[in-house]
């Protein structure tokens, strides 16, 4: 969204021992690390983070190519480099997430998805750091992957990396599904404002942005925050909005369907207030 307050204190791991030790100075003064990737889910207030920050970005990515057809990735690696970089090593299963703007870490931590894929469709297993330090690897049933959800939902373990499982194809091929849809992202969405991508989980039996335009809250605006035109499953940055603007709408949009509809939206976007 380009809005929010300022993080009290900002940690940049490189190394699992930082990250390690970051955990510990942390639960040493009883503190409560937030882990981050790019932010692309999050929505920060105007008060910004008192929690110390664990950012997990570009300073803690990389790629490599295992046995076979997996590969391992770094959490804080963006999902876009996954993507070629499975499309250079002519390996396919990921190219639904071309275009979602976020970190492996956070695609893993709530199953993102996008065009009848998610993350769970590819993923082998996944080694996290627990609140104390300690190292582990979960796979299959124990990543209890779900809509939106994944065992580390609301937990207080940290992403530390992902082996995914692709299958082989052309490099052509590959940029084809790529390229398709990333235009279908260019012609639906808002892409030109700040967003945190679909504000709304799709609800059972429905879509959230159709039910926002059917309760004719498309173009609404609260401040600088406003429903997008182009989907109204978006709520955008229109113009220079504050995150209580967003805020304020968000909760104004789930009145209005919940009064009109009967139907309960549930935010997608990562709420840290």
């Amino acid at each position: 969204f380009k809005v929010g307050g300022k993080a009290r204190l900002m940690i940049q791991p490189t190394k699992e021992k930082e990250i390690a030790k970051a955990v510990k100075l942390c639960k040493k003064h009883d503190e409560k690390p937030l882990v981050v990737g790019r932010g692309s889910n999050m929505l920060v207030t105007d008060d910004g983070i008192d929690s110390p920050v664990i950012y997990m970005g570009d300073n803690f990515s990389g790629i490599t190519l295992t046995d076979g057809n997996m590969i391992s990735v770094l959490a804080g690696t963006k999902l876009a480099q996954l993507c070629m970089f499975a499309r250079d090593n002519k390996l396919s299963g990921i190219e639904f997430a071309y275009g979602i703007p976020g970190t492996v870490g956070g695609g893993v931590y709530m199953n993102a998805g996008a065009y009848g894929g998610e993350l769970q469709d590819v993923i082998l297993s996944v080694t996290y750091m627990t609140h104390t330090g300690a190292i582990k690897t979960a796979s299959g049933r124990e990543l209890d992957f779900g809509y939106r959800h994944s065992f580390f939902t609301d937990s207080e373990h940290i992403i530390l990396s992902a082996t995914m499982g692709l299958r082989p194809r052309t490099s052509e091929e590959i940029t084809t599904a790529m390229t398709g849809f990333m235009d279908k992202r260019k012609d639906k969405q808002p892409l030109e404002y700040g967003s945190a991508g679909s504000t709304f989980k799709r609800p059972q039996g429905a879509f959230a942005g159709a039910l926002i335009e059917q309760c004719g809250l498309k173009g609404h605006r609260i401040g600088g925050a406003m429903v997008s035109e182009k989907h109204a499953g978006f709520i955008i940055n229109y113009d220079q909005a504050t995150a209580t603007d967003v805020l304020a709408l968000i909760d104004q949009v789930a009145q209005v369907v919940k009064e009109k509809t009967g139907v309960t939206l549930e935010p997608e976007v990562m709420i840290v207030r």
